[in-house]
């Protein structure tokens, strides 16, 4: 019984199906621009598998539907045995290299490589993911049949076929929009909002007058949040600035305003101008509005460079707008965070003009991530062009940002997407891990635009034409942090970018959508044209930041 049992099981599966799911299963294998682990790679490649038998599946009902010839039952049978010894033999072949290929990309990140068991791992768990999607596809299909038959009383068989199947869709995706998506991210928005109230054991209020949070300010110190304490209470101090550069230093000014502050974010705004002007922040010589990343991170890689570049005199303000990690906003909804990055903008900007251009501090705006996307919403150009800021770093730019795809789809040509040159340099310029941004007979405008984006951060090069073309990022010349074993292939590259998505943050540092501060000390010094630094002086201060991280 067991026997035949097995045996109506097997011949269940289509063969076009699983002829399909194993060249699926063999293309997930290859790399894209993370390293994967083998529980990652395992589950990302038995969702391929079950893709890939899906498209199969549907290939062969399309067949089916259309009345062509079937293959003879003898023939089938040796067709399906063949299929199977062609489905192991492939899959067996593509893991072998499973290693090899994770290795080229761990490489070029300074990654150890994985270990000898790796192919294995990645082979059971992704059987293992295999069997649950097809298993859930089949209750798909017997509900879908279920309420058929039901309708089969009271309209036509194939009327109801198709309102059954709109039914059955509309109740899964109802599931996985008000189950998963909805209700998940409600309860993990939830779960981060507790965590965020939590105060780290090392982190004291401060007790500087002049300091957000301390007992003078006007921002209470449990309202902050983790992020906002911890970016308040951390930092390089005037000691730390003075002592590197061999002179005394100012205390650098930084406002945090956290989501417990205010009900809107326009209340929230306007308190942080108040604190704003309050530790004096519109005295210093520059002056920079943050948009921090969906968890209200502002990243001390970013921060702390420019505040040594500024000996100390530099302020920066910052107002959190969520709890989520940016690529959960990215995915369900990108403009999450525009609302209160251009209310704070409108605060801070509207007071920066009233006051005298010749003593006012130069103003700066700096995003990264899901904060770079809100920092580009957070202004138009023609709004401030009767009296501009000085200047944007924009980092990790988000696949939906608006201004940055433009720019990228119309730069320069021969220029690549990675790494993109946009017309005469004089408004905006790219660079990555290796200083890009002095461009030979180029001036800057007014307003300088910098972005500092990594060839390997999924988060910026995402997309979802991926699905059936191969992006431009992956044509030649490549980044030097993209492996060349990557290669397109059609919907495996799609989910392989989705999963890239979620990994982006476990790139190691300067790699993916971990961005290091010897990158940023290039960015800063072109964008607020930061003059008396010699290259030694320059090459101290990224040689500090490296030797800070070990």
């Amino acid at each position: 019984m067991l026997r035949n049992w097995v045996i109506r099981y097997w011949y269940s599966f289509s063969m076009t199906g699983l002829l399909l799911g194993t060249l699926f299963f063999a293309a997930s294998l290859t790399p894209t621009l993370i390293p994967r682990n083998y529980v990652t790679q395992g589950a990302l490649s038995g969702f391929s598998a079950a893709a890939g038998y899906g498209v199969g599946f549907f290939l062969r009902w399309l067949w089916r539907y259309l009345e062509l010839p079937e293959l003879r039952s003898r023939v089938l049978r040796v067709s399906k045995l063949v299929g199977a010894v062609a489905c192991g033999i492939i899959g067996l072949l593509f893991l072998w290299r499973a290693a090899e290929w994770q290795n080229s990309i761990r490489g070029l990140m300074k990654l150890a490589p994985v270990d000898t068991g790796h192919p294995l791992e990645v082979g059971a768990i992704a059987l293992v993911t295999f069997i649950v999607l097809i298993a859930l596809a089949r209750l798909f299909n017997a509900t879908l049949h279920f309420v058929s038959a039901q309708l089969r009383r009271f309209v036509p068989t194939r009327v109801s076929y198709v309102i059954g199947t709109t039914i059955v869709v509309l109740l899964f995706w109802s599931a996985a929009d008000g189950i998963i998506f909805r209700y998940g991210l409600r309860v993990l928005d939830s779960s981060f909002q507790r965590l965020d109230a939590l105060m780290p054991p090392d982190t004291k209020q401060p007790s500087d007058p002049a300091k957000a949070g301390s007992e003078a300010s006007l921002v209470r110190w449990q309202d902050l949040g983790r992020m906002g304490r911890s970016y308040i209470s951390t930092g390089p101090t005037g000691a730390d600035i003075g002592g590197l550069a061999g002179k005394p230093a100012k205390e650098p000014v930084r406002v945090y305003v956290g989501l417990q502050s205010g009900d809107t974010p326009q209340l929230r705004a306007k308190l942080a101008l108040e604190e704003l002007k309050r530790a004096g922040g519109f005295e210093r010589s520059t002056l920079v509005i943050i948009t921090p990343t969906g968890t209200g991170w502002v990243d001390e890689q970013a921060i702390d460079p420019i505040e040594f570049l500024h000996n100390g005199d530099i302020a920066s303000v910052a107002t959190q707008y969520s709890y989520l990690a940016s690529w959960m906003s990215l995915l369900v909804e990108p403009g999450y965070g525009a609302e209160q990055s251009r209310a704070l903008f409108t605060e801070i900007y509207g007071y920066w003009r009233t006051l005298p251009r010749e003593t006012r501090p130069k103003l700066y705006l700096f995003g990264l991530s899901l904060g770079a996307l809100s920092t580009e919403l957070s202004n138009e150009l023609f709004e401030v062009l009767g009296d501009p800021y000085q200047g944007a770093l924009l980092s990790g730019p988000p696949f939906a940002s608006r201004i940055w795809r433009s720019i990228t789809d119309n730069r320069n040509p021969g220029t690549p997407e990675w790494l993109p040159e946009f017309r005469d340099g004089s408004y905006v310029r790219f660079t990555a891990q290796k200083n890009a941004l002095d461009i030979p007979g180029a001036q800057w405008g007014p307003l300088r635009l910098v972005y500092l984006q990594y060839a390997s951060d999924p988060i910026t090069f995402y997309e979802t034409h991926s699905l059936y073309r191969e992006p431009d990022w992956m044509k030649t010349p490549r980044g030097p942090d993209v492996s060349p074993e990557l290669r397109w292939y059609p919907v495996v590259t799609f989910l392989q970018l989705t999963l890239d998505i979620a990994m982006a943050t476990t790139a190691p540092m300067g790699y993916g959508h971990v961005y290091a501060a010897e990158h940023y000390i290039d960015a800063w010094m072109q964008v607020a044209d930061i003059q008396g630094w010699s290259p030694d002086d320059v090459a101290k201060l990224k040689q500090h930041f490296i030797d800070k991280r070990k």
